[in-house]
C-alpha cells in the first residue's frame, strides 16, 4: 500500500509543485540528490572519489514532449560528460531515453543520443542507457541493439531489471554481445503479466540473472542495497574464484552509505550513482516507494540534524 502511494505521487504534477516550494520536502531531497546543479553534482562527485568510490552522475528528468525539451536535455548532458573529463572525476554518466525525446519519436531520441556518445566518445567517458517502465523496455534495448551497441560498443551500456519477467531472456542476448549491464530490481508499478510481485520473487530473480553476469558478463554493475543480495553476489564470486575486478557494486547516493564503505574498504569496487537537477521531486517518490523504510531514516535524520542531541 505505501509503496503504491508514492508510484502515484511521483506520477502527480500538482504535489510536485506543492512539494518544490516546501523547506523540508526540498531538506528531504537532499538525502538522495547532489543539488539541482551541475556544479553541486560535481562537488559531490569529488567528494565521493575521496574515499575511493567512482560514481555516475544522472540528470534528472524524464518523459519530456517537445523536440526543443529534448534538445535542451541533449546539451546538459553533454555539458555533464565535458564536466567529468575537465575535472578529473572518476566516473560516468547515466541518461534516461525519454530525457532525449523516445516518447517523440525513435529517430529524435538515437540522434540526440549520438550526439551524447560522439562527445562521449572523444573524451572517453563511459554513458549508460537507462532504463525506465515495461513501456519503454523493448524499444530501448532496440536501440541499444541497432544503433548505440554496434556504433559505440564499450562505450555504452543498458539496465536490466530483475522484476520483470522477459529480463532472462534480455540478460543472455546481451551476455552474448559482451555488452555491459547494470542489474537492478526496477522501481515502477507493473502488472503482473509483465513483472513478479512478491519480494521473494524478484530477489530470486536478481540472484539467477546476477549469477549469469557476474560469471560471464562484461564488467557487470551490481545495484542493489539489499543487504541479503550483496551477501549472497560475494558468496559466489568467492566460491566461483571471481576476481573483484570483474563487476562493481552500485548502489544510489545517500542509501545505506555504511554498506558502500563496507564493500569498498573490503576491495570491491563500488559505484555511487549522484542525481542532480531540478526533477528531484519522481525521483525522490520512487525512491522511497522502492524502499518504505527510508521514511523513517530520513524523519529521524532531519530530526537530529533540525534539533541536535538533547
Amino acid at each position: 500500500m505505501l509503496r503504491s502511494t508514492f508510484l502515484w505521487l511521483s506520477e502527480n504534477p500538482g504535489i510536485f509543485s506543492f512539494v518544490k516550494r516546501n523547506r523540508l520536502a526540498r531538506r528531504i531531497a537532499l538525502r538522495f540528490v547532489a543539488g539541482e546543479t551541475l556544479d553541486a553534482a560535481i562537488e559531490a562527485a569529488r567528494a565521493t572519489n575521496a574515499k575511493g568510490i567512482i560514481v555516475s552522475l544522472d540528470l534528472l528528468g524524464e518523459s519530456v514532449s517537445t523536440p526543443e525539451e529534448t534538445h535542451k536535455a541533449r546539451d546538459e548532458i553533454i555539458r555533464t560528460v565535458e564536466a567529468i573529463a575537465e575535472s578529473g572525476v572518476k566516473g560516468n554518466v547515466s541518461v534516461k531515453l525519454t530525457q532525449l525525446g523516445l516518447d517523440i519519436s525513435d529517430e529524435l531520441c538515437a540522434e540526440n543520443m549520438r550526439a551524447v556518445l560522439d562527445r562521449a566518445k572523444e573524451l572517453n567517458v563511459f554513458v549508460r542507457a537507462d532504463m525506465e517502465a515495461s513501456d519503454y523496455t523493448e524499444r530501448t534495448l532496440q536501440l541499444f541493439y541497432d544503433h548505440f551497441h554496434p556504433e559505440y560498443n564499450g562505450l555504452t551500456g543498458v539496465v536490466i531489471q530483475s522484476y520483470l519477467r522477459r529480463s532472462e531472456q534480455d540478460v543472455e542476448r546481451l551476455v552474448s554481445l559482451g555488452a555491459r549491464v547494470r542489474l537492478c530490481k526496477g522501481a515502477y508499478a507493473e502488472p503482473e503479466e509483465i513483472a513478479f510481485q512478491e519480494r521473494e520473487e524478484v530477489s530470486a530473480s536478481f540472484v539467477e540473472l546476477m549469477e549469469r553476469l557476474v560469471e560471464n558478463g562484461n564488467y557487470p554493475g551490481i545495484a542493489t542495497h539489499d543487504a541479503e543480495l550483496i551477501d549472497k553476489t560475494v558468496a559466489f564470486v568467492e566460491e566461483k574464484g571471481i576476481p573483484p575486478e570483474r563487476f562493481e557494486f552500485q548502489m544510489l547516493y545517500g542509501v545505506r552509505r555504511d554498506l558502500q564503505d563496507e564493500l569498498h574498504a573490503k576491495g570491491y569496487n563500488m559505484r555511487v550513482y549522484i542525481p542532480f537537477g531540478t526533477a528531484w521531486y519522481p525521483y525522490l517518490m520512487r525512491r522511497l516507494a522502492e524502499r518504505p523504510a527510508n521514511v523513517a531514516f530520513m524523519v529521524a535524520s532531519l530530526f537530529k540534524e533540525t534539533f541536535g542531541r538533547r
